[in-house]
């Protein structure tokens, strides 16, 4: 049975006017959950429901993605760095983040920023997608959307942006989203502006002593493999867990390995 309550989800006006939604569950340590691109409020619940048990689970919609408001353009890391801020001050004290893809980047700018975060949990942050050669990707991105074209738009993302082998795209057959899912174009857009923006330079994270765990699956694909092992190496406080037959989206597939995990780091 879910421990999620059907009531609507709560929120908070951020610093710059956004409303920011969310949902909070369970008690004990609190601990944010930061879902990526693509994602929302439903994005960390297969993971949550094992953890409700023992932690305060914050699982907000990020800035650009519904319900949460769209917050301004071009959007930056510091921008969802200081949301979390804002979080962190409602529970007035440190929590551990835990982030997911793009949200696993966003829980380490919000490190680097200084915030009392008492750990990082990071699924497979991507930091290899990031600088100006995202520029042209947000340009046909945003006009194939505008075309009405979200199958095609979702695949550019999948080849340039999260660099899906050309295999697995033929395996997984051409994107034909349900017409009923909740169109993401708008959030994907900001998420870009943030990648566009930042830096692959991967040295600068060696000033996070946050404790940290990274995690990634054996089976995903390069660049992410590399990407996070040499994150490990650079971060002085950081232990990998590598899950064997495991791709990007282990936490929705495998929610209760990941729970698993999750609960044995924090404290």
């Amino acid at each position: 049975m879910t421990v999620f309550a059907s009531e609507p989800p709560a929120s908070f006006e951020s610093f710059d006017g956004t409303r920011i939604y969310y949902r909070r569950v369970g008690s004990g340590s609190p601990v944010i959950m930061i879902h990526g691109s693509g994602g929302g409020l439903h994005s960390w619940q297969p993971v949550a429901e094992y953890l409700a048990d023992r932690f305060e689970l914050w699982l907000p919609a990020r800035r650009g993605y519904a319900p949460s408001g769209p917050g301004h353009a071009p959007k930056h890391y510091a921008d969802e760095a200081r949301d979390l801020g804002m979080i962190i001050d409602m529970i007035d004290r440190p929590a551990h983040l835990v982030g997911m893809s793009y949200g696993a980047t966003v829980a380490l700018h919000a490190a680097a920023a200084g915030l009392p975060v008492r750990s990082l949990a990071l699924w497979e942050p991507p930091l290899y997608a990031a600088g100006g050669e995202l520029a042209p990707v947000l340009a046909r991105y945003e006009e194939l959307t505008a075309n009405g074209e979200r199958g095609r738009a979702l695949r550019v993302l999948a080849e340039k942006v999260s660099r899906v082998p050309a295999s697995l795209l033929e395996a997984a057959g051409e994107a034909d989203p349900d017409q009923n899912d909740p169109d993401d174009s708008y959030g994907w857009s900001r998420d870009l502006e943030s990648m566009i923006a930042d830096t692959t330079y991967l040295d600068r994270w060696s000033s996070v002593i946050t404790p940290t765990l990274l995690m990634r699956g054996s089976d995903t694909w390069e660049p992410m493999p590399e990407t996070v092992d040499r994150l490990a190496r650079v971060m002085p406080h950081a232990a990998l867990e590598i899950f064997p037959g495991q791709m990007h989206f282990a936490p929705s597939t495998i929610p209760e390995t990941v729970a698993r995990t999750l609960a044995e780091f924090l404290y």
